[in-house]
């Protein structure tokens, strides 16, 4: 039995370039759970407007997920989190679905991952009309959008920060991101869906929640707390929203 991960480890696979995950997933470690993050190598190179420009940076991303499940797998984690955002929503539910089965076989343990984690949170809240906000260019907006409406939701609105490059991503300031949830809310939604692991919103999310008396999923607590959940840890925790207090 491991000393400090007596009751699971976690892997955590994430661009190289990330600087928010690792943190935020911290934040929301039970006692005797720990994390253990893989880099999947990504140059702070701008992300183009341009559909071609938005696929280049994904096909970057894309050539070093399995790679970096094979390296983080050799700490033998129990679960391993995909924190590479838009991979998970690419090619719409089924091809999530077959990705998701397709890590698992690789890594030999379940996998929790974006798109699918926000599903089921979602489905749990009932909510049925969201509003969306990614840090993507207008591709990765279709991407997403794409995603949830096969998924069963109504995309009632969607922004995109068209964030310049990875680094300008986590660059997003608290004030800035209290200002765009307050914009995108409105009584024709149920719950907002924050997409792009490397936006640090969590806590932000969970403070909104309390003045939009609703749903503020923030992508990395949504993922951690599917993990937490498909590893049996049942555990309530609080100061980061009501999917970890509530469900």
């Amino acid at each position: 039995m491991d000393a400090l991960g007596y009751r699971k480890k976690i892997g955590i696979v994430v661009p190289s370039t990330n600087t928010v995950v690792g943190p935020e997933c911290e934040a929301l470690r039970p006692r005797g759970v720990t994390n253990h993050v893989a880099r999947l190598t990504l140059e702070n190179k701008p992300i183009e407007a341009s559909e071609a420009g938005f696929l280049a940076h994904m096909q970057r991303m894309r050539d070093g997920i399995f790679p970096a499940i094979d390296q983080v797998m050799t700490c033998a984690p129990d679960h391993v989190i995909m924190s590479v955002a838009i991979e998970a929503f690419t090619g719409g539910v089924a091809a999530a679905a077959a990705l998701q089965d397709e890590l698992a076989k690789r890594a030999g343990v379940g996998v929790s991952m974006g798109s699918t984690a926000a599903t089921a949170a979602l489905n749990a809240f009932g909510a049925k009309r969201i509003a969306v906000l990614t840090p993507h260019q207008p591709k990765g907006d279709e991407i997403v959008a794409g995603y949830l409406k096969e998924a069963g939701f109504e995309v009632v609105r969607l922004v995109g920060l068209r964030c310049a490059s990875p680094f300008a991503i986590a660059e997003v300031q608290p004030p800035a991101l209290r200002k765009l949830l307050r914009e995108i809310d409105g009584d024709d939604i149920d719950a907002i869906l924050q997409v792009g692991t490397n936006l640090a919103n969590a806590a932000v999310a969970a403070e909104a929640e309390r003045w939009l008396a609703k749903p503020v999923l923030a992508m990395n607590v949504v993922t951690y707390w599917d993990a937490l959940r498909r590893c049996g840890i049942d555990d309530r925790l609080f100061g980061f929203g009501r999917v970890l207090e509530e469900l």
